[in-house]
């Protein structure tokens, strides 16, 4: 054996830097700390009574108060099923029917991605989070200023997405406001997505006559309409509604298209508490569940079990101002309460969480972001809409925010996790080694040693050096680290990326407006 001391502390710095890439290295799925799909449900904001009194009041609504303006499809499917048309043109939903309807909802359903890789299981409490909403501007981070949302901007956010662990789905954020003419710009959302990501996708269309072409490109992607439905990797986020209590029309004949082309629907009804919805918490709820439950409804008269999200959407707001107020506190409890109604319909669920009022990804808009998505994932909010990205109360989208988000949730998730308590995680064996006659800490304990991954969420971006360290390094700034990792993603070819003769055949088939 050498006597060289150089060499001795080569040998134990190299073992020292093994080891660190070994815990560098990436987990199997099954073993990491956080993942897709993990179980929530620890919170709870409402008592069961409370929940009873919700649910009892959402079908006194729909029993009394009805729902209006809905097209003459749907009054022909929804009184065909048991609704009655009164005199003043609202349909009014006999209680029974409605519960028929929930006895018999479909509840096992599976939102797909393209590759099989990353699909979301939507049973029981099982927690997702993702991006969604129809921002018109980007965010500037270096020039502190907002500017329209383009294609481009789309295509990116999802291939940031696809790159970003915590991000389980990626619902169209954003509005490509560099395409004027409807029918083009709801294809190219779907282009611009499927192109960016394999994860599951979320979108609108503008209306009906959309749906069909929009559907030509998916089974051209899916190779073929048969694999399509085995496996839709695109569901239609539709707002069925125009709260209070009515349906909004041509959403309607959008959803029965979606329907018969086998597209799962996310049943979205996001009143504004003090203007479209009551200025309660409660109240907000009540409508919202009577809207959902109205929906859930007419997906089953169009076609029983049909795939469907029970969207409660009921939004806050600044009653001083009339702002909307989406990383508020009661934003955060009526998107737990709108969970926990989901949790007692045993419905797959969704719901948004993760806005921030804040212009630019600042301090105020970390507390608002993580207020709401603890608080969604702890409730056991299936699907997290406008988890991670979303700027000035859904008005503007920021790519770097979108990556910071990635770590945000992370520790969000960590929380849902919640704590194990098994013989193993109790140490009492740990404590009796380390205190008698041992080392006197677990630093390097065997026991530490091994779960460090697997118990503990490490930040990709966020600081954890001290202040000196952190000076020695150059002072590193969160912002300017965000857009390095935004600049590292975009700087590779997409993996999700269209094969190019499909690539081809598409474009010769759709105006894209995409460089290829």
């Amino acid at each position: 054996m050498t006597s060289d001391p150089t060499i001795r502390t080569n040998l134990r710095s190299g073992g020292r830097a093994a080891r660190r890439a070994a815990r560098a290295a990436p987990l199997d799925r099954a073993l990491r700390p956080i993942r897709p799909g993990m179980s929530g449900g620890a919170y709870s904001p409402l008592s069961q009574a409370d929940v009873e009194k919700i649910h009892h009041a959402a079908l006194d609504a729909l029993e009394r108060i009805g729902l209006a303006d809905a097209p003459q499809s749907g009054i022909d499917y929804l009184t065909a099923a048991g609704c009655t048309l009164g005199s003043d043109g609202r349909l009014r939903f006999p209680r029974a029917l409605v519960e028929d309807t929930l006895a018999r909802a479909n509840r096992s359903v599976t939102l797909f991605s393209r590759d099989g890789q990353t699909d979301l299981d939507l049973s029981g409490t099982r927690v997702h989070y993702g991006t969604a909403g129809a921002a018109v501007h980007m965010v500037d981070v270096d020039g502190r200023a907002y500017r329209e949302s383009t294609l481009q901007d789309l295509h990116d956010a999802a291939r940031i997405c696809d790159a970003l662990d915590n991000i389980h789905f990626v619902q169209r954020p954003m509005v490509a406001r560099d395409i004027t003419d409807s029918r083009e710009l709801d294809l190219n959302t779907i282009y611009a997505c499927c192109s960016g990501t394999f994860k599951h996708i979320g979108t609108s269309f503008t209306d009906a006559s959309f749906v069909a072409p929009a559907v030509e490109m998916l089974h051209m992607i899916a190779g073929g309409e048969e694999k399509w439905r085995e496996r839709p990797f695109v569901s239609n986020s539709n707002c069925f509604v125009v709260p209070p209590m009515k349906f909004a029309t041509e959403s309607c004949l959008v959803m029965e298209e979606c329907i018969r082309h086998g597209v799962p629907v996310l049943l979205l009804s996001a009143g504004m508490a003090g203007a479209t919805a009551p200025s309660t918490i409660a109240g907000a709820i009540v409508q919202a569940v009577a809207e959902c439950l109205a929906g859930l409804v007419y997906v089953n008269a169009v076609s029983p079990r049909h795939p469907a999200i029970f969207g409660t959407w009921p939004f806050g707001l600044d009653l001083r101002t009339g702002a909307m107020t989406g990383g508020s506190g009661e934003q955060a409890l009526l998107t737990a309460g709108c969970a926990q109604m989901h949790r007692f319909y045993g419905l797959p669920g969704g719901a948004a969480a993760g806005i921030a009022d804040a212009k630019l990804p600042d301090m105020q808009a970390g507390w608002e972001q993580m207020c709401s998505n603890v608080m969604a994932g702890l409730s056991g909010l299936n699907m997290v809409y406008e988890a991670a990205g979303m700027h000035a109360s859904l008005l503007g989208f920021c790519h770097e925010s979108l990556i910071l988000g990635d770590d945000l949730i992370g520790q969000a998730l960590r929380c849902v996790r919640g704590i194990e308590v098994t013989d193993e995680t109790l140490a009492l064996d740990q404590i009796a080694e380390v205190c008698l006659g041992g080392s006197g800490h677990y630093l390097g304990t065997a026991q530490t040693l091994s779960r460090m991954q697997a118990d503990h969420v490490y930040p990709t971006l966020g600081d954890r050096t001290s202040p000196k360290e952190w000076e020695e390094k150059g002072k590193p700034d969160l912002l300017h680290k965000a857009r390095q990792r935004k600049e590292e993603i975009l700087s590779r070819r997409s993996p999700a990326r269209l094969p190019p003769d499909l690539d081809r055949v598409i474009r010769e088939r759709f105006p894209i407006h995409l460089p290829s």
